[in-house]
């Protein structure tokens, strides 16, 4: 499929018109007014009144964690639900687009795309860090002692509830519903073009609308700036390890712009070009340092931990899943999963709206599986061969990893690379990856936030995408001089509150679009009634035979047909 055919809808009817959401892809300038204001005052009250932002922030944190736990719980175990059930279901048969419409990349490429979106830095800063942490620390709910075979299960256990099928099946709601929005429909690459079906075209184009587009700004804003941030404090953690320079504020806010300078570039190349190419070179590499790490660490150990993690994580899944601190210490709690489930649910719109950018003509069965199978198995992999490995070096006295990890998270990765050969080359090599992760992300999202302040459009002004990435750098730049990781994680739990309450309305908008299409085949409901009907009349009739007042009509009934038929003889 040509770059041109992305700029035309594919909906079955109505037909589609321009970039998939009208003629004029042209900013609107709004909401791009709106949503700059508001970045740029949180930006200069972050800067300039620190003291009062921490108190601010710290209060409404609390609060937010003392009554919105509950909420952030259920909505990530219900998109879950969703994504399995929509994936099974009837509706699995919908094609995102035209119905003879074929998917624009190929399936190597879409895969590689969607996971360097999704989640690439995060996993270089946690993937050692968070299984040893638990396996130090174990959860206040796990009932295990520190640096025991049991707090290791605890610890990967853990780590794939927070990163694997959950995350990605919130992802794959908001994908799926822009998708079959944008393709299926033609109303635009634009969250608000989901909620059609509840608010009406107009409202949907007017202020409710934009409203919805610009909490969705918000969110990618703050979520994005949180990754951006952890990637910074990765590579100024591995400089300092590898070349001894001091990881100053001063070094943070020097490879923000660096990496900055270098997103510009690639943002002016192109979806096709800068993303796609790095976000395969991306997958590359991570694949190649974690085979390094597999073939030169405990190679046994991770082949013995992948099985038994994965059955544990799969055991306790329900239990993790229902756990809103009611019985146990809530302060782990919001430290940990509900920070979690806020970064998705804030990376939302900018992991959705990527996602179903590029994944046009892909079925919904075939786009859930997708999303929710091949990144979260990936996930798993990752966890056992770099967590596995640095809880091994612990277990096995060869690195003090305790040590290391009191230093914070983005130092055990480097911690575990040195234990291993070669600890130098691979430690700059991660430094790279967590770089290029950088620049893609903050190119992908850049793109979503145009296409949101740009009425949907799938090629927004590459002036407005720059804008929007200088913008959110800057963000994470001033969390981090303000308050470091504890203040960018603040930030993503009190923007995502709000979209928590976008969100279930979305899937309540996609499931009534999704049963009124007729690609999703007959409704098995229909089938269904007409066996209740007829198993109703059964055994209507059988208890009809059975009565004796009706016996004796049927009786009668009988005996005055017998004497029409002789009469009639």
């Amino acid at each position: 499929m040509s770059t041109e055919t992305i700029d035309q809808a594919a909906p079955e009817p109505p037909p589609p018109s321009g970039d998939g959401g009208g003629a004029d892809d042209s900013p609107d300038f709004t909401v791009v007014g709106t949503g700059v204001a508001v970045v740029l005052a949180v930006v200069a009250w972050a800067a300039f009144g620190k003291d009062s932002f921490d108190r601010a922030s710290g209060t409404a944190l609390t609060w937010v964690l003392d009554n919105f736990a509950w909420l952030f719980v259920v909505a990530a175990d219900l998109f879950l639900v969703l994504c399995l059930v929509l994936s099974v279901s009837r509706f699995g048969r919908i094609r995102l687009g035209r119905d003879d419409d074929e998917p624009e990349f190929t399936t190597l490429a879409w895969i590689a795309m969607m996971f360097s979106a999704g989640m690439g830095i995060g996993l270089m800063f946690y993937g050692v860090g968070e299984p040893l942490t638990h396996y130090l620390n174990p959860p206040p709910s796990a009932g295990v002692q520190p640096r025991t075979g049991g707090a290791a299960l605890v610890a990967m256990e853990y780590s794939f509830f927070h990163w694997t099928l959950t995350p990605w099946a919130i992802y794959g709601i908001a994908g799926l519903a822009l998708a079959y929005a944008g393709f299926r429909k033609g109303r635009g690459n634009r969250l608000s073009a989901v909620f059609v079906p509840l608010m009406g075209e107009r409202r949907a184009a007017g202020w409710p609308g934009r409203i919805i587009d610009l909490l969705a700004v918000f969110a990618t804003v703050f979520g994005t700036a949180t990754s951006l941030g952890v990637g910074t404090l990765q590579v100024a953690t591995g400089l300092r390890l590898t070349t001894g320079v001091t990881a100053s504020t001063t070094l943070q806010l020097i490879i923000i712009a660096a990496l900055s300078a270098a997103f510009v570039a690639s943002a002016f190349s192109g979806l096709h070009k800068g993303v796609k190419w790095l976000s395969t070179a991306n997958l590359v590499l991570a694949a190649c340092l974690m085979l390094f790490v597999f073939v030169l660490g405990p190679t046994v150990y991770i082949l013995d931990v992948i099985p038994a993690s994965v059955g544990g994580y799969l055991h306790e899944l329900l239990p993790m899943a229902s756990r809103t601190g009611a019985f146990t210490d809530r302060s782990w709690l919001g430290a940990w999963t509900i920070f979690y489930w806020a970064w998705w649910l804030s990376w939302a719109p900018f992991v959705g709206t990527f996602i179903a950018r590029i994944s046009r003509g892909r079925l919904v069965r075939e786009f859930l599986i997708g999303v929710l199978l091949v990144p979260s198995g990936a996930t798993v992999v990752w966890f056992c061969v770099m967590g596995g490995t640095g809880i091994r070096l612990d277990a096995t006295g060869r690195v003090d990893m305790s040590a290391k990890v009191s230093e914070g998270a983005e130092a055990s990765l480097f911690a575990m690379l040195d234990a291993l050969p070669l600890g130098t080359i691979t430690s700059w090599v991660a430094m790279i990856l967590v770089m290029l992760y950088f620049i893609t992300s903050a190119d992908s999202a850049s793109l979503v936030m145009g296409s949101l302040t740009s009425r949907g459009a799938l090629h927004p002004r590459t002036w407005l995408v720059v804008t929007w990435g200088v913008l959110m750098a800057a963000v994470a730049a001033v969390l981090l001089v303000a308050g470091g990781l504890e203040s960018l994680q603040s930030a993503t739990i009190l923007v995502a509150l709000p979209f928590v309450v976008v969100m279930l309305a979305l899937c309540w908008a996609l499931l009534k679009e999704l049963r009124e299409d007729p690609g999703a085949g007959p409704a098995r409901g229909q089938a269904l009634h007409g066996l209740r009907d007829a198993v109703r009349t059964m055994v209507g009739d059988a208890l009809t035979e059975r009565s004796p007042e009706s016996g004796r009509h049927q009786r009668l009934h009988r005996q005055a047909a017998k004497s029409r038929d002789q009469k009639d003889g």
